[in-house]
């Protein structure tokens, strides 16, 4: 019992040194941040960003970042770049170095031979009196007191804040560009986030037979349509073919208890009027969210304001979408 109390307070202490710490360089943002995300705005060039041991990693994570938000970015690792990889950089593009000393061997070959391509560098560091820092044309403050390792060694803290910094540098980019859900879909086509950005109704629809019943159909008539369709519901129309309602097997249920001779029933006499329904071309997503809402497990679907089928909750989840 001891050590899981142990374990959770590390776990703890951990999370809240490294919040501390984040909120610390929050407060370090400053006109260099600033004028670093505007230079990157007004120039053609790509974003380059480069480190060594864990910094690499981050470098990685941050470029996923950027090229998934509309800013084109490569990696480039700081051992391989003066053994060639140099070769990808151009001069209009932006090098970020990411160092927690910022006074590694490898940064301290590598700075001059950049400076030397006229690229801008950008210093990514958790020392800004380092060598880096100092021949950087804008520093990124990422200073930490100590990392979270209780030996302060294992990089932690300074990971963590570099990666946050990498991230708020991609967010004010992108919100500068103006950059949308429908251009995050662009960039995004594949598995279930992407299907909700870009999936419609009218994708999902047509796979389905659409359950129709005149307004004056008898009982049998809309068993036998509800039941061939499987959906558990049908459109009701008026002579001119424009919705009226729907009727569900809940409708039934209904039925049978409020009506003594069901001989007689139309469909105009149970169905439900002004059924929730969404237009075709809407995001799928949105017909998820309005079934939702309403708990409800299928909506109308219109083309136009005529009926065009049910989309229904086994469709999103088929498609991976709920």
């Amino acid at each position: 019992m001891k050590l899981i109390k142990n374990i959770r307070n590390s776990a703890i202490k951990v999370l809240l040194s490294e919040a501390e710490a984040l909120q610390n360089i929050a407060e370090n943002i400053n006109g260099d941040f600033e004028a670093c995300v505007e230079a990157i705005l007004a120039s053609n060039g790509r974003v380059v960003i480069t480190g060594i041991g864990k910094s690499a990693i981050v470098a990685q994570k941050i470029v996923a970042t950027l090229n998934s938000t509309g800013t084109p970015s490569l990696f480039m690792h700081a051992a391989d770049a003066i053994h060639g990889d140099l070769g990808m950089i151009q001069r209009e593009d932006f090098v970020i170095c990411i160092s927690k000393s910022g006074n590694t061997p490898e940064i301290k070959v590598l700075v001059p031979l950049l400076k030397r391509l006229g690229s801008k560098l950008i210093a990514l560091v958790s020392n800004t009196q380092s060598y880096l820092a100092e021949h950087a044309d804008f520093v990124l403050d990422a200073t930490i007191k100590e990392e979270a390792c209780p030996n302060n060694l294992a990089p932690t803290t300074s990971t963590t804040a570099h990666m946050a910094l990498g991230d708020a540098l991609a967010v004010c980019l992108l919100e500068a560009k103006g950059f949308t859900s429908e251009d995050f879909a662009k960039y995004h086509p594949g598995g279930a986030l992407g299907k909700q950005l870009y999936l419609t109704v009218a994708d999902v629809v047509p796979k389905n037979t659409i359950p129709v019943v005149s307004h004056d159909a008898a009982l049998p008539e809309i068993i036998v349509e509800i039941s061939s369709k499987r959906l558990g519901a049908t459109a009701v129309t008026g002579e001119n073919g424009q919705l009226l309602g729907i009727i569900t097997d809940g409708d039934l249920r209904r039925m049978l208890q409020n009506h003594s001779d069901i001989t007689k029933v139309k469909a105009e006499d149970i169905m439900t009027v002004n059924p929730k329904a969404i237009d075709i071309q809407e995001y799928a997503i949105r017909a998820l969210n309005r079934m939702k809402e309403y708990n409800i497990t299928q909506l109308v679907a219109l083309d136009n304001g005529n009926i065009a089928g049910f989309i229904h909750i086994h469709d999103l989840m088929k498609e991976g979408i709920v």
